[in-house]
């Protein structure tokens, strides 16, 4: 059986994905991936980086089958917001999810070890179908991968300016992409990283924000990256205002925002630690706002201060 490999960077991690059917999976599920791929010269060759090492590998091969039922233990099914997805511990230490899609159809059996360095997924249906479950798939293991490497993602949406990200979070539907919009109209030097799904890595006690292959329905696929400037929790309200968290505070907004799997101990230890360390370095705030210009002027204005009082 033939095997094409693909690589790809994100959030300067390496990625190795590949295809054990090339007829009806490749990389047109996922054209979200393309600036993101690392180009070689021949297909199945190595990157010719030496440092190179991929953060995990996948491969794609629909002949792979459930676990047994006595080999597995259900830890719980969650509710993703885009349908279903059941989660099962292995007796080797390792996960089985099972992707499914609003219709409650089933799309991607991926199966990891435990540090989810090594993972193997089947899809099923049609191309929408595949093209969903393999995103999700590859998103669920770089999310847990990386949390061992002082990296964690995030639901939010990232605007950058003046060479720094600014990532706003807060519960679907509560107005993130609404105020990013506002600071792309009415500031200056504003532009759109990343529209859902970002990624934050802590490197040399520094902490730096990507953009990433996962943007939800809006089409932001860039791999761009900038210093953290600050953390904003958007909270509707009759007027505008803006507070500086404390620590606890802070904790308690960023922590649910952040790609989590409570129920494995090692894993969720990292993200706390990541999440710590953003505290400790990054100012986080809440915005109590209408969705209007004044809003982002404020916002905006209060982070400025903050940074040039840092640098005084």
């Amino acid at each position: 059986m033939s095997v094409e490999k693909h690589f790809y960077q994100i959030a300067d991690f390496g990625i190795e994905l590949s295809f054990a059917n090339t007829e009806v999976n490749s990389t047109k599920l996922i054209p979200s991936f393309e600036p993101f791929e690392i180009k070689l010269e021949e297909n199945n060759a190595e990157p010719k980086e030496e440092s190179w090492q991929p953060l995990f590998t996948l491969n794609v091969d629909d002949t792979l089958a459930p676990y047994p039922k006595d080999r597995r233990e259900r830890i719980r099914v969650f509710d993703t917001g885009n349908g279903d997805t059941v989660v099962d511990l292995l007796d080797n230490g390792g996960y089985q999810y099972i992707i499914r899609d609003l219709k409650n159809a089933d799309c991607c059996l991926l199966q990891t070890n435990k540090l989810f360095s090594e993972c193997r997924c089947a899809l099923n249906g049609n191309f929408n179908m595949r093209s969903f479950g393999l995103n999700n798939a590859l998103m669920l293991a770089f999310a847990f991968a990386a949390s061992r490497h002082q990296t964690i993602m995030i639901h939010a949406s990232l605007v950058r300016q003046g060479g720094y990200g600014y990532p706003f979070i807060a519960k679907s539907g509560t107005g993130k992409s609404t105020h990013t919009s506002l600071w792309m109209k009415h500031l200056p030097g504003c532009d759109l990283m990343n529209d859902d799904n970002p990624i934050v890595r802590i490197c040399n006690d520094t902490p730096y924000i990507y953009g990433s292959p996962w943007s939800g329905k809006t089409p932001c696929y860039r791999n761009v990256k900038a210093p953290l400037g600050a953390i904003t929790r958007i909270d509707r309200a009759q007027a505008n205002s803006i507070e500086r968290l404390k620590p606890l505070e802070a904790f308690a907004s960023v922590l649910p925002a952040a790609s989590a799997m409570k129920w494995d101990e090692d894993i969720f230890n990292h993200i706390c630690n990541v999440v710590t360390k953003l505290i400790e370095t990054t100012p986080i705030y809440t915005l109590h706002c209408l969705p209007n210009k004044e809003a982002a002027e404020l916002c905006n204005q209060t982070i400025a201060r903050n940074r040039q009082t840092v640098k005084a």
